[in-house]
């Protein structure tokens, strides 16, 4: 953790949710104002949830984001979510470059700088993600990548109050394959030299299969200020844990 930085615990549902999953946001709302004190708590729900996600956190402290915007604020752009609209439905937050939307929909950096603009501009925070695959680590340029796509998606005018970085080595995302802590810790590192003179004081969340029983020593770690989780937020039980770990660490 970075002294003197507040932590988010963020949860990103990608494809899964469906009304009948409802009572797992709210069993986070019930238990986020325990955590307040602590750690700032973010779900992430597909849009389709967004809204009824905003009714049952309202009065607690629990933030709903948007998992992807469209750069327009609105337009001829069938099937995609603004923003705006976003914003429209109480959401605080929008994940911008995530490395599935990366891959899946070949977005470039510019696309993603662009969002986390419109994000910007609708008066969200904006999360935006770097990371690299797994044969750019084995070749050994993991520095040089996410260095490239943060200098690429971050975006005139990110501070500390409108902007998160999330570090997801994508070959972690989803696999239950985890670096070394000592190689979170050097990727946090050079984030955080990088944004120091951009936005200090940014926080720096990892992602890639965060779990409750590795989510203390992961959070030990110099300049790791959160967690971005994603099949683990889907369970009240397991994100609250990944919470509870985020507000009490272990140490280093």
């Amino acid at each position: 953790m970075t002294p003197g930085i507040r932590p988010l615990v963020a949860g990103n549902w990608k494809m899964n949710g469906l009304r009948a999953r409802l009572g797992e946001i709210k069993r986070v709302a019930d238990a986020s104002d325990a955590l307040a004190p602590n750690c700032d708590l973010l779900l992430c729900p597909p849009a389709t949830l967004t809204y009824v996600a905003t009714t049952l956190a309202q009065d607690t402290a629990l933030c709903i984001g948007g998992q992807d915007c469209h750069p327009e604020s609105s337009g001829a752009h069938t099937g995609d979510v603004s923003a705006a609209m976003l914003a429209d439905c109480f959401a605080t937050h929008v994940i911008a470059g995530h490395s599935e939307r990366r891959a899946d929909h070949g977005e470039s950096d510019d696309l993603v700088r662009q969002k986390a603009e419109a994000a910007h501009a609708a008066g969200l925070i904006a999360i935006v993600c770097v990371g690299e695959t797994r044969f750019e680590r084995e070749n050994g340029e993991t520095i040089a990548v996410v260095g490239r796509q943060l200098e690429g998606s971050l975006p005139v005018g990110a501070t500390a109050r409108n902007t998160v970085i999330a570090y997801e080595p994508v070959w972690a995302i989803g696999t239950g394959l985890t670096p070394s802590l000592e190689d979170i810790g050097e990727v946090h590192d050079f984030l955080r030299q990088r944004t120091e003179t951009l936005a200090p004081g940014m926080r720096l969340l990892y992602g890639g299969s965060v779990k409750p029983d590795n989510a203390g020593a992961i959070m030990g770690v110099a300049n790791v200020d959160g967690a971005l989780v994603g099949g683990a937020s889907l369970d009240a039980g397991g994100f609250l844990a990944i919470a509870e770990a985020t507000a009490q660490p272990d140490a280093p």
